[in-house]
């Protein structure tokens, strides 16, 4: 009898794992716009190496004097190019990567303020250690500074949305380059609520993100 329910309880167990394991790669909730993309092209990797994400966040009032600022690194990525041209691109960040720029010089606010983003409060990494973005479509721009529109899905903790960035595109000699504006996000649309006490200063719901990448031919 025991043996019979031990048989029974480890697929079981097994089971719940694989399920929360997919739980972890999927969108919880999702009001992304379809993909118009494709991977028809030549195929290019990101090089993790020399792509991050910036992030700003602030107090009360946008100001320097009232932020802080960091950089979390992709642990994978891919674009296609079709005809010369982007034609799609994905990108995961590793959100266990997260940190604050602004305070390498003082290790103990650093651990401290690294430890509370990616705690519950905020991003909650240990359940969502990934975030991504996906390019739904590719628009050409002559206005402004920028020479390319793109439309993507956004997904941080496993809620998915869709944003446009401005972009400054480059494809030379094997090497796609992509630098976004920075731009603003409201974290609370992606679960990230968190206030602290009033006196402490009241946190903004705008986050500034700014993607730059860098992808390599595949040879």
């Amino acid at each position: 009898m025991h043996r019979k329910l031990f048989s029974l309880a480890v697929p079981a167990i097994f089971a719940s794992a694989v399920f929360v394991s997919c739980q972890k790669e999927k969108p919880v909730t999702s009001e992304g716009t379809e993909v118009t993309t494709t991977k028809d092209g030549n195929q290019y990797v990101l090089d993790t190496l020399n792509s991050r994400v910036e992030w700003k966040g602030y107090k009360v009032f946008k100001s320097e004097n009232t932020s802080h600022f960091g950089t979390i690194t992709f642990e994978s990525g891919d674009v296609t190019v079709k005809d010369g041209k982007l034609e799609s691109g994905k990108f995961v960040a590793d959100m266990n990567s997260l940190t604050s720029v602004d305070l390498k010089d003082d290790a103990e606010q650093l651990n401290k303020l690294n430890s509370h983003l990616k705690s519950g409060d905020f991003f909650e990494t240990e359940k969502f250690p990934t975030s991504s973005y996906e390019i739904t479509k590719v628009t050409p721009s002559a206005e402004g500074d920028y020479n390319t529109l793109l439309d993507g899905n956004l997904t941080i903790k496993g809620i998915s949305k869709p944003v446009q960035f401005k972009a400054n595109v480059s494809i030379n000699e094997g090497v796609v380059s992509i630098a976004t504006e920075p731009k603003d996000i409201m974290r609370e649309e992606f679960g990230v609520k968190f206030q602290s006490p009033a006196e402490n200063g009241v946190i903004k719901d705008e986050v500034s993100l700014q993607i730059n990448v860098k992808a390599l031919e595949k040879k």
